[in-house]
Formats: structure tokens, C-alpha cells, sequence
């Protein structure tokens, strides 16, 4: 073989050995992160998948006859039925003023409006409980009022819901205030230009560009509804009469205090699968736009 001919040899071998090189340096990066991933996400869930079906669908089954679990599901939906579009309604006015241009100390209030949604859970549900006090609470003294908030079950669900409000109605607005600055300048020079006043502009122009960040915040907000632990959990502890109760506080209430694992992750499971289709069937019906 002449030098001519080989040459082209070599440099196929040299390109396959830089191949190796750079698919084995980039495992080397990726492999750290790839190990974590399988150990702390992966493993978990195929092993709680697997625990919820030890001995067969019988957890699956039981769900559907457990008063509790109905009733957590209830108040979940409860929850999304109510206090989801409140929260999205009034994000969307937020949003709405605070990208007005005659605003003054715009930075200043989104900054406040979004506190609530970085501030301490422990620290908000105990300000909470303290304000929705039966006796000495500031609501009950500030509008004379007698309600006893957590320990009734209708008033307990308004301050469950008055409470996730309170927390997440900023971060919502912040999102959909984004979605706002995308929406070019001309587009509401040209509705004033066609007469249009601020309700219909806001109804004719600036909603329909704003449907996909709309459809993304209710998506999240159901995801949260379906998780909500925390609020329930430190403001009346699933009561009074699981009231208050939660999906994912019910599972925490099996799982660790009962140590029925199985059946805890029978319902982790379930939840799964309600945030899926929820998800979906707001994406399908109402993320795209309409011919």
C-alpha cells in the first residue's frame, strides 16, 4: 500500500478515536448527574410503583372504597373549583395594573405582591392562625365578627382557600405580567385606533394572546391543589371532620403515621394520574387556540 492510499486510513482511525474521546468525556460529565437521577427519581418511583401493587390492585381497589380518600378528593376539588379561577382572576387584574404605564413604583410593588409566594410556610400559617383566632383573632376583632375559622367546617375551608390565595396570587400575577409585556405596543395603538375602549381591548386583545400563560398558571395551580400539604397540614390539620383534608395529606397520614406504605403509594399514584388527565384536559380544550 502506497503512502497515498494510507493516508486516508489514518485519518478514519484518528476520527474514530476522537469519536470514542468525546462520547466517553461526555459520559464522564453527564454519568455524575445520570447516577443521581436513577437513584433519587427513577429508583423511588418504579419502587413505589411496585409497593402499590404488592399482592395485586387491591390498594387500587380500596381506594375507591375509603370515605377518606373520597373525601380528601372532594375537598381537592373543592379547592380547584373555587379557589383556582379566583386566584387566576384576580393575577390577571394584578397583572393587568402593574403593567400600566402610569404606575408609579412598579418594581417596588411586584416586588411585594411576589413576597408572599417566597415566605416561609411555618411562618405564614402560624400569622394565620393568629389572625383567624376565635378569640382575640385581629379579622374577628377588626370587623366584629364571632367566626370560629378553623374549627368550623365551612369557615375552615374559606381560610384554607383565603390563605392559598393570599400566597399565590402574586406569583401568578408576576407570570402572567410576562405574558403582558410580550404583547407588542402597536397591537393597542391599532384597537384604540378602531375606537375600542379598555374593557373591550382587554376582552378583544390582550386575553386571547394571554390563553396559552392563562392555561399554563391553571395547569400549575391544579398540580398544586392535587399537592397541597403544607397549608392543610399547619392551619387546621386536615379538620375539623377532614374538612380540610387533602389527597397528599391523607397519604402522609397513612404512610407515617398508619405505616400502610403500600397503600400510601396506591395513592400517590392515583394523584399522579388525576394531575395527568386534569393536565390534558385543560391543554386539550383550552391551550390551543380555536379555529
Amino acid at each position: 500500500m502506497s503512502a497515498a492510499e494510507a493516508l486516508p486510513l489514518k485519518k478514519h482511525a484518528r476520527d474514530r478515536r476522537s469519536g470514542r474521546r468525546r462520547r466517553t468525556s461526555g459520559w464522564v460529565f453527564a454519568g455524575p448527574a445520570a447516577a443521581l437521577l436513577v437513584l433519587f427519581f427513577a429508583y423511588p418511583l418504579a419502587a413505589s410503583l411496585l409497593q402499590s401493587l404488592d399482592g395485586g390492585a387491591g390498594n387500587y381497589a380500596r381506594l375507591v372504597r375509603d370515605p377518606a380518600f373520597l373525601r380528601a378528593l372532594g375537598n381537592a376539588a373543592l379547592i380547584l373549583v373555587v379557589q383556582v379561577p379566583i386566584m387566576i382572576g384576580l393575577a390577571t387584574i394584578l397583572a393587568y395594573i402593574l403593567n400600566q404605564s402610569w404606575l408609579r413604583f412598579r418594581a417596588t410593588l411586584r416586588v411585594a405582591y411576589f413576597l408572599p409566594a417566597v415566605t416561609t410556610l411555618v411562618a405564614y400559617a402560624v400569622v394565620f392562625r393568629v389572625l383567624l383566632r376565635t378569640e382575640g383573632g385581629a379579622v374577628n376583632q377588626i370587623f366584629g365578627l364571632q367566626v370560629d375559622w378553623l374549627n368550623d367546617p365551612f369557615w375552615a375551608r374559606v381560610a384554607l382557600i383565603a390563605s392559598i390565595t393570599w400566597r399565590w396570587t402574586g406569583y401568578n400575577a408576576i407570570i402572567l405580567l410576562a405574558g403582558l409585556q410580550a404583547i407588542g405596543r402597536e397591537q393597542y395603538e391599532a384597537a384604540a385606533i378602531d375606537g375600542a375602549g379598555p374593557l373591550t381591548t382587554f376582552r378583544r386583545v390582550i386575553l386571547p394572546q394571554l390563553r396559552p400563560v392563562v392555561v399554563f398558571c391553571s395547569i400549575t395551580s391544579t398540580i398544586g391543589t392535587l399537592q397541597l400539604f403544607d397549608e392543610p397540614l399547619l392551619l387546621t390539620g386536615g379538620g375539623p371532620g377532614d374538612a380540610t383534608l387533602t389527597p397528599i395529606l391523607y397519604l402522609y397520614q397513612v404512610g407515617f403515621k398508619q405505616f400502610d406504605f403500600g397503600y400510601a403509594a396506591a395513592i400517590a399514584w392515583a394523584v399522579v394520574l388525576l394531575v395527568g388527565a386534569l393536565s390534558w384536559v385543560q391543554f386539550r380544550y383550552f391551550g390551543k387556540e380555536r379555529a
